[in-house]
């Protein structure tokens, strides 16, 4: 049976009323009633390590994942842990590389570092690009598939559900950083509970009350197919997971741009002291490592389940409607096996997870409009009172549009059949290219100008649409002997949207780099940003960690090859 009971109900409730609780009791003793901008937007100085990293976690680990990529494990396998493994070891570069320039030369949002580094035109180009993204792309499909996952455990309307998401995420973004940064340490506590939880069950069920252990070995020899880290071009999947492309190539891109370039992501260490921030992101790097037992086998299991038949698991007939196989409904299938209790804490557990992205994400589009747009653009002179409630109109305007959204275009873009994890990725991918080579070269290189990091902003945007369309011109399938073009689900060859990436940045390096040169004899002397290298200097204790973590990637990665 897949619908709550009336337990199931009692205990999220009794998790909403926690949340809610905590969230108002920061609020009042931190004072963020009257806190200044960067307070509000921040948190400055106030977020423990323990803090910046499960809210980091909490903040991306939402429907894209939960929903998303246990839908990608059901249909792809454990390949699809690339993108949270390669992640630990991003994390582990942002915070050697990364967190000391931002600190050292003071910068708080990610177009500002633009503005200091480039130029202004340059800075509100992306700022734009960036609230187009933030709320078309990933507040939308947070929403929408956050919403068809309740829709499918609590048989509310997706509509109810929709609703209920973005006002409950408002309530928490209101409330300003502190308010997330903290009540996402209950987000990530339910989240990593219950995934456990759901994931202990179904390993449970496939080996017949036999154990864990006995299940994951079931599991591994009947879904043997899905137990490989890296395609081969002949693979099926090999257009979502290019082969090595995972290891040495796009995910790298995808993911430096992700956690390095993003003030989502970035937005809740730049207000900490280099130590913490980096402790932060270490913690952050190590949850990240565990997150595939939590999203990834749950979705292997399911599918695992389908193809033996194994009875008594009515839940996982929710994959199918239609006549249709979804991937997105794998995860709520899977709670729909709990016992009664037990479903509740986990359907708690995916609410916060989809509650907590909403949040962060509302409160990184309201701080790059209130300080980039508003301020630089409307109103240079506005007060700290006024620039905080611009940032709380922003939210409730950000969430209006993404809520209209979801409900217009959401079922098209990530409905029945369709993979909602790797379409958010496909897209963030037109601009991350573009946005990574920027900032690499405005961190590293002191020659880079302004007028090199419009090309990136724009040009990389124009390639990736091209190479987007490229098939449609002309015939790819020659490239198909070197791995570089595949055929998709209607037989026409086109470059993997990971490999995509690659050739934009290369573009994008390329282009700048000649730009660049050519400025600099003429003349032109770009501005540049304090960096030392002593900043890039780490404790003992970090560079432990950072060996554990390496540790166990090349372990993984040497055991499901």
């Amino acid at each position: 049976m897949n619908k709550l009971a009336t337990y199931d109900y009692i205990v999220f409730f009794v998790y909403f009323i926690i949340v809610s609780s905590y969230g108002f009791w920061i609020y009042r003793k931190k004072k963020t009633l009257s806190a200044d901008s960067k307070d509000y937007f921040l948190a400055e100085g106030s977020l423990t390590w323990w803090a910046i990293g499960a809210s980091l976690i909490a903040s991306n680990i939402s429907a894209e994942q939960m929903i998303g990529m246990s839908g990608s494990g059901f249909k792809l396998g454990l390949a699809i842990s690339a993108y949270e493994w390669m992640a630990s070891a991003t994390l582990i570069i942002v915070a050697i590389f990364f967190m000391p320039v931002y600190l050292k030369n003071k910068i708080f949002t990610m177009p500002q570092f633009l503005s200091q580094r480039y130029n202004e035109k340059v800075a509100m180009i992306m700022a734009v690009f960036w609230l187009m993204l933030y709320i078309v792309v990933n507040l939308m499909s947070i929403l929408y598939l956050g919403a068809l996952a309740i829709s499918g455990i609590s048989d509310l309307p997706i509509t109810v559900c929709i609703l209920g998401c973005a006002i409950f995420a408002i309530i928490i973004t209101l409330g300003g950083m502190k308010v997330i940064g903290y009540t996402d340490v209950i987000q990530v506590f339910f989240l990593v509970l219950g995934g456990l939880v759901a994931t202990y069950i179904a390993l449970n069920l496939i080996s017949n009350d036999g154990g864990i252990v006995k299940g994951f070995s079931m599991l591994t020899d009947g879904a043997s197919e899905h137990f490989h880290l890296i395609f081969k071009k002949d693979n099926e999947n090999y257009m979502d997971l290019p082969g090595l492309s995972v290891l040495i190539g796009g995910m790298w891109i995808a993911n430096l741009s992700y956690w390095g370039c993003n003030q989502y992501i970035t937005q809740r260490a730049l207000g900490a002291s280099l130590p913490v921030a980096r402790s932060g992101l270490l913690f952050a790097a190590f949850l990240k490592m565990l997150m595939p037992v939590i999203v990834v086998i749950p979705g292997i299991a399911v599918y695992y389940i389908i193809k033996e038949k194994i009875p008594g698991i009515s839940g996982a007939d929710l994959l199918t409607t239609s006549g249709v196989q979804d991937p997105n409904k794998a995860y709520p299938a899977l709670l729909g096996l709990l016992p009664i209790g037990l479903k509740g804490l986990s359907f708690a557990a995916l609410t916060a997870a989809i509650v907590a992205s909403l949040a962060g994400k509302a409160n990184s589009i309201a701080t790059i409009f209130t300080l980039d747009v508003y301020k630089k653009a409307f109103n240079n002179e506005a007060s700290e009172s006024r620039l905080v409630n611009v940032g709380k109109i922003t939210v409730v305007v950000s969430m209006l549009i993404a809520v209209v959204l979801s409900l217009i275009i959401g079922d098209a873009l990530m409905g029945e059949g369709k993979q909602g994890f790797q379409y958010i990725q496909e897209y963030t991918g037109f601009v991350s290219p573009g946005i990574f080579a920027m900032f690499i070269l405005g961190f590293f290189w002191k020659k880079t100008t302004s007028n090199a990091a419009l090309f990136a902003t724009v040009g990389g945007f124009i390639v990736s649409v091209i190479l987007k369309f490229l098939p449609g011109w002309v015939d790819l399938s020659p490239l198909y002997e070197f791995g570089w073009a595949v055929a998709n689900s209607s037989g026409v060859f086109e470059i993997p949207f990971m490999d995509r990436m690659v050739i934009v940045f290369a573009v994008c390096i390329i282009g700048m780099y000649i730009i660049s040169i050519v400025e600099n004899k003429k003349g032109v002397v770009p501005n540049g940003l304090e960096v030392d290298t002593k900043m890039f200097r780490v404790s003992t204790s970090f560079a432990i960690g950072a060996l554990i973590i390496m540790a166990l990637i090349v372990a993984l990665y040497s055991a499901f090859w």
